[in-house]
């Protein structure tokens, strides 16, 4: 998908390998403007500076506590999870 919109990958992260949670996690989650999280066939927004904080950690963690994978931050955006509306939405068709 990516390649096919000559989209550039800033960082890559093999989640397996290198597992964010806790704190890391809503250091990242807090950081975004807006976190997009894909739950099935609909998608979840949150706006960090408003909505509550435990709320948005249920969401984007897994049951083993970490980030959920893929995660995608484009600029301000932090998309969690993955829907293809969302995906089409935010990375484009």
């Amino acid at each position: 998908m990516f390649d096919e919109k000559s989209i550039e990958i800033g960082e890559a992260v093999e989640a397996r390998k290198q597992q964010i949670a806790d704190d890391d996690a809503w250091s990242l989650l807090s950081a975004a403007e807006t976190i997009v999280v894909g739950r099935g066939k609909k998608s979840i927004v949150f706006d960090p500076k408003k909505d509550n904080k435990e709320d948005i950690l249920k969401v984007c963690l897994g049951r083993t506590g970490n980030l959920r994978a893929p995660t995608l931050k484009i600029g301000k955006v932090l998309l969690v999870g993955f829907n293809e509306g969302m995906y089409a939405e935010y990375v484009g068709n």
